[in-house]
């Protein structure tokens, strides 16, 4: 099977922030329990280079890429080599320095993560975060792109949608447009962490997701907040992109690649190097096709672990971890 030409790495498996949505919390990368858990620059250039016809990669994991002490490095390399680069970042660590890096090293696309229009909301779920700092940073990265008359990096909000921040989303549309970014991109909280396999400490996730999600909110109070925004973004000429809200079945015999492509479309590795079938699994310790970084790109891609899962996501009789997921189910 041909290598994919879009790729994700996850560059720091660590995060400077504690994120009531997000798994990373109840990872054992970094300190204090082991060494910074960063992917050696050398180990990143070496699996860049094992992707012949790589036209796009997206680096970021469960991580803040900013953490990582050659992070630009990384994009300048693969910008260097005619790669599309894209980033996702809370923007709590960006500074005047970072900022014109961001510019500078060729990034092509930095997508904002705020799930909040409002300080309260935003550093509820964002703990140890500061709403008015990760505005404050914002303008610096504006003023960089000023500077240095470019358009590049595209800017792009990321919120993902939850009953505690709904009522807010209109107001989002409204700040995206106020820091002239293209466009808002909501998601549903990604998994519901619902495998039988799902490893204990995960657990409490599997609660929080099952309080905070849309799939069990009024439909009437949705659409309420929904309709506003879209009225907002079309108001304002921001494009805006809504989930679904209630799952997709999929028909018997639905082939593999229309019941989700990512395990052929795309690689996704670990700041480890370990090849997972995408980024919806988040750790390598629910699903792993085997490390990349020691055995070779092709060798695990086409290896048996990575054609194995592949044919059971192309039968009725998908792996336990893309029944919970929210790309397999259409609502992501």
């Amino acid at each position: 099977m041909e290598l994919p030409s879009y790729v994700q790495i996850e560059p720091v498996g660590q995060c400077n922030l504690r994120c009531q949505m997000c798994a990373i919390q109840f990872r054992r990368d970094g300190p204090p329990y082991g060494p910074p858990a960063f992917m050696p620059f050398e180990t990143f250039a070496r699996l860049v280079h094992q992707f012949p016809d790589l036209r796009e990669l997206h680096l970021q994991g469960l991580g803040e890429p900013m953490m990582h002490p050659r992070f630009f490095e990384m994009v300048a390399y693969a910008a260097a080599r005619g790669v599309r680069v894209s980033t996702n970042s809370n923007l709590t660590l960006l500074n005047a320095r970072r900022a014109e890096l961001c510019v500078a090293s060729g990034l092509e696309t930095l997508h904002v993560s705020l799930d909040g229009a409002t300080a309260a909301t935003y550093e509820r779920i964002r703990l140890r975060a500061h709403f008015d700092r990760v505005l404050a940073h914002l303008e610096l990265l504006l003023a960089a792109r000023e500077r240095r008359q470019s358009e590049r990096p595209h800017l792009r909000l990321v919120m993902v949608i939850m009953r505690q921040n709904l009522h807010e989303l209109p107001d989002i549309v409204r700040l995206a447009h106020r820091h002239h970014m293209r466009a808002v991109f909501v998601q549903h909280l990604c998994h519901d962490f619902g495998e039988a396999s799902l490893p204990e400490r995960y657990r409490p996730m599997r609660d929080f997701v099952s309080e905070q999600t849309l799939l069990g909110e009024n439909p009437e109070r949705v659409e309420r907040y929904f309709g506003e925004a879209r009225e907002v973004a079309a108001a304002l000429g921001v494009e805006l992109r809504l989930p679904r809200i209630q799952p997709r079945p999929h028909a018997l015999g639905t082939p593999g690649r229309a019941r989700c492509d990512w395990p052929w479309r795309g690689a996704y590795l670990s700041y480890q190097g370990e090849a997972m079938p995408c980024c919806m699994v988040s750790t390598p310790d629910r699903a792993s096709f085997g490390s990349m970084a020691a055995d070779g790109v092709e060798a695990v891609w086409n290896g048996a672990d990575a054609r194995a899962f592949r044919a059971r996501l192309d039968s009725d009789d998908p792996p336990d971890i893309c029944r919970s997921c929210a790309v397999y189910n259409g609502i992501f």
